[in-house]
């Protein structure tokens, strides 16, 4: 904390008790201040402490009050942590396995927000919401966040490619990076294989392959020669310089039989040319787990409710942001242990089952004493390793929701101007 300049006096709350109310408020159902507040006044109640004022204000002023970079550290130290702890079992034929990709959040449709993260453009002014684009990076063996980046939608360099250009300090020579077809341009795999990284993506739509041309390596498996293309604004002339004018990229071509999925046929991108070592149906296994990475961000976004925060302010919606990726490694980080215990693969043990179960051993946990503790911890990764993901291979499901939802008018004015018109006596 210091290091990231916290400073704090002899009150309530100082930086480690905010910190905690913070984690606490993200990770549980109700995410309101009042509900983080009473936490802290149990907390106090529970070890004879004097009391706080119930009120948020001062709460709040000390979440504001946190350096932005505490939790973006924490939460990434924590991350990373876990990533060089896994199991040699657990990665993909040795390598280190990171998964990229993208989504969006939205946020209270404030001034300030509306300025640092602005609505879509086809949306009326009044009638949006502030969204940001994130690009976040995952350990594929644990499910871990190991980096991520917030940033505008609209506006040049703002798109998932650019924002995981900003994150590749975070990735060490011998990984593997995986990604969909949006970051498989060959500036893109050029600067990863000048870091040491092998990448595996989808062949872009706009490239057409012609398994006739290259080196053969078997049925639908050969490496081309992908020739410079014209260079992309993002590209300076230093960047360019050390660019390779050609790059050899593997290409194989993967049919899906099985029914059901949407894609029958589908060629897979690496700079894994070895084809002794790494035979045609690797990338292709390979690029069929990138879907994990949905699944992450559907436990982001869904389980723990970052799809929609809740901060005023632009640098507190990052510091929100931040303390949901907090949370979420630091139950990934019990559901590994918990699987090492089991002796099975961490992504065999359900996320939203460990936080279910991580919530019900709070309360106590926090209150018991050192051995009261242990034992409880060593309980709830027990309960833990039994909390397993449904074994369903090829499942196929229709993309559509069975359940209605409720009608209801739809907002199509600026509230401001919809509630002086019902004040008029002017049906809206």
């Amino acid at each position: 904390m210091r290091e990231e300049g916290a400073t704090w006096r002899r009150r309530v709350y100082t930086p480690a008790v905010t910190l905690w109310a913070f984690l606490a408020q993200v990770a549980d159902p109700d995410r309101s201040c009042r509900a983080a507040v009473a936490r802290v006044l149990a907390g106090l109640a529970a070890h004879d402490r004097r009391p706080a004022r119930p009120t948020t204000g001062a709460y709040c002023k000390a979440r504001a009050r946190l350096p932005e970079g505490l939790p973006r550290r924490l939460a990434r130290e924590a991350g990373r942590d876990l990533h060089r702890a896994a199991a040699d079992g657990w990665r993909w034929r040795g390598r280190r396995v990171k998964v990229a990709d993208g989504t969006t959040v939205s946020m209270p449709d404030t001034r300030a927000d509306q300025r640092a993260y602005p609505q879509p453009e086809v949306q009326k002014p009044g009638l949006g919401f502030p969204v940001a684009r994130v690009v976040a990076v995952f350990c594929l063996a644990t499910g871990a966040v190991l980096d991520a980046a917030l940033g505008r939608c609209p506006g040049k360099r703002t798109g998932e490619a650019a924002l995981l250009r900003n994150l590749a300090g975070g990735f060490d020579p011998g990984d593997v990076v995986l990604a969909d077809r949006g970051y498989s341009s060959l500036y893109d795999l050029a600067g990863w294989v000048a870091r040491g990284v092998d990448v595996v993506v989808r062949l872009h739509q706009a490239r057409r392959p012609d398994f006739r041309t290259g080196r053969r390596l078997g049925p639908g498996d050969h490496v081309t020669t992908w020739g410079r293309p014209d260079r992309p604004g993002w590209v300076d002339d230093a960047t360019l310089a050390g660019m390779p004018r050609a790059l050899a990229v593997r290409e194989v071509a993967v049919r899906v039989p099985r029914r059901g999925f949407r894609t029958r046929r589908l060629v897979v991108a690496t700079t894994l040319v070895d084809a002794a070592r790494y035979p045609a149906a690797a990338p292709a296994e390979l690029y069929r787990a990138r879907w994990h990475a949905e699944l992450d961000l559907r436990s982001l976004k869904c389980t723990l409710g970052v799809d929609v925060l809740r901060c005023r302010t632009p640098e507190m919606v990052r510091k929100e942001f931040w303390m949901h990726v907090l949370a979420y490694n630091l139950v990934r980080a019990v559901a590994a242990r918990a699987a090492r215990g089991a002796g099975v693969e961490p992504r065999e043990v359900s996320f939203a089952g460990t936080l279910q179960a991580v919530r019900a051993f709070a309360e106590r946990l926090a209150g018991a004493g050192a051995a009261e503790a242990a034992r409880l911890h060593e309980r709830l990764l027990v309960v833990v390793g039994a909390q397993r993901v449904g074994d369903r291979p090829d499942r196929v499901e229709p993309r559509a929701r069975k359940r209605r939802p409720k009608h209801g008018a739809l907002l199509t004015k600026p509230r401001d101007q919809a509630r002086a018109e019902l004040l008029k006596g002017v049906r809206t």
